[in-house]
Parts: structure tokens; sequence; C-alpha cells
């Protein structure tokens, strides 16, 4: 039984890895929530559905996110009739967030829809958001306070932050399913997802780092960062904003006291004797899932 902390596209990638890898193996993902919303009356998902399209094999890889063979009508009239549609929704992945939007205003949790959604897709991994609770990540920028898809879609993340905050996590309920997940798993595993913005708001959800602070020997982490760049996303720009040293070593230090072993690119081979000095073991391999061979390669790591 492996949980994996997860948010957005790499995330959904190794969640792939590991089922390609292993199709034995009890997989479960405890999913990031912090970068939910309501737009256009809707309640979308953005980590949950990216992972959920993912594996259900219909995400567009060649965006990161949506559906493939996707169309944009819906938005394309909206802004003609002069509504916003800066956070362009396709017209299939509406239906999702129509689903969503009418089983929450019935009464059903988030963590029942999710599980509603999954079996459409027919997953055989269970995608458990890691509270029932409003928890939304904003950003002291430059431009003010900006909410999550504000900074990373509005603005295209291309502006000065100087803090993040992650309103409703430390009042925010673990989900039994979550906690579930946690506690009974034989190896935790931390997505490379953005620390500061992908990880961090489902670790300050109270229980969450009390459970890999106690089980951190069995807590391995695989960096995000690639010979200190981001594959996609800001998280080496914002962890330099935000005073991390943005590379490997940097993220080891984030994570410290939770990690029992980061795994690390070959291209960052060169710093694990730095990442070990944090009190964590190191393995180094690929960490770009560029292709088969090296997706599979990673998900070995990860299961050694």
């Amino acid at each position: 039984m492996i949980t994996v902390l997860s948010g957005g596209v790499g995330a959904a990638r190794l969640l792939r890895a590991l089922r390609r890898h292993d199709a034995e193996v009890a997989l479960s993902a405890v999913v990031n929530v912090g970068d939910d919303l309501v737009m256009h009356g809707l309640s979308i998902c953005p980590d949950l559905d990216t992972i959920m399209y993912t594996l259900a094999g219909v995400n567009d890889d060649e965006r990161g996110w949506g559906l493939v063979d996707e169309s944009w009508r819906v938005m394309q009239r909206l802004g003609e009739l002069g509504g916003e549609n800066w956070f362009s929704l396709g017209d299939l992945d509406l239906a999702t967030h129509l689903y969503r939007s009418q089983r929450l205003a019935a009464g059903a949790t988030k963590t029942e829809v999710t599980r509603e959604l999954a079996s459409r897709w027919h997953l055989d991994v269970a995608l458990l958001p890691v509270s029932d609770d409003v928890i939304a990540t904003e950003f002291d920028t430059a431009r003010g306070r900006l909410s999550f898809q504000e900074y990373f879609v509005r603005h295209h993340h291309d502006v000065v932050v100087h803090a993040v905050r992650v309103r409703g996590a430390s009042t925010a309920t673990l989900s039994e399913q979550s906690r579930d997940a946690l506690e009974s798993c034989e190896r935790i595993v931390i997505a490379p997802s953005n620390p500061l913005i992908s990880i961090d708001p489902i670790v300050r959800v109270p229980g969450v780092r009390e459970i890999l602070a106690r089980r951190r020997h069995d807590v391995v982490a695989v960096s995000p960062l690639v010979a200190g760049a981001a594959l996609k996303g800001p998280a080496d720009r914002l962890m330099r904003e935000l005073g991390h040293d943005a590379s490997a070593v940097g993220v080891a230090r984030f994570y410290d006291g939770l990690v029992g072993t980061m795994i690390i690119d070959v291209a960052d081979a060169h710093q694990a004797a730095a990442v070990a000095a944090t009190g964590c073991a190191v393995r180094v391999t690929t960490t770009v899932m560029s292709d088969e061979r090296h997706a599979m390669a990673l998900a070995a790591a990860v299961r050694a």
C-alpha cells in the first residue's frame, strides 16, 4: 500500500508511473485542495481533476491540464457577452464541474463526489481530498493579495511573491479517508509537486505533519527541481523569492524532519552528500518522466 501526497501534473504522472510499474499495488493519493475555487458559480478542483484525467488517459498532456480533444465554445461565447473568461473551462470539462457543484449543493462531501467521479472513469487509485473543508492558498505580491488562480493563471505566475498564506488550513479537519490512507500504508510518497503551494497546503492540515514526522522513515520525497529549475510552473522562482535555496538541497531542507529518503535527479548527483547532510537517505535516478523508460525508472526508485 502506497499513499502519495499529490498536487497537479507531477503527482499525476508519478501516480500513472506507479500504477504501470505495478498493477497490484494499492495506491491512494491525498490531494491538495488549496487551489480549488468557485468560478461561474461552479466548484472547481484543478489538482483532483488533473490527476483524475491523467489516470483515466484523457488528460491533454500537451497543455498539462484539461481534456484531450477539448473545445472552447462556451468560454468564447462568455467572452463575447462580456463575461470573465481568463480562467478557461473546456466544454467537456464543464460537465465535471457541473456534476460536482450539483452534488455538493445536495449535501455530498468533496470526498464523496471525488469517489463518484473517479468511479465513472473506472479508476483503481483512491483519490482523496486532504480535507472536505475550504482551504485557499493566497499570495501576498507586488500587485497585492491574489488568489491562487489569479496568481497562477490570470498573471501567469509572473509577479513577485512576498508570502504564501493557506487560509483555512490550520482549522481544517483531515478527512477520515485521508488519515486512514496515511496511517495504514506501507510507504508515504511526496510527489514531485511544488513544495510551497502543492505539498505545504496538505501538510498544514492538522494531523498530516504529525503523521509524516512520526513515520518519516517510511516517507520518500521526489525533488521537483532538476539542476535548480522546475520542469513546469514557478517552484524554483517561488523558493528563491521566499528565501529558500532553489535546489534539491533546498527541497530537502524544506522537508526537514518529515522525510526519510529523498530522490534526486542524476543532474543533481553532485548534491547527494549535501542532501544526505540534512538527515535523510538519498537515491539518485532520472526524475524527468519524459518517456516510459524514465517513468518506470523513477517508479522503481520510489518502490525500492
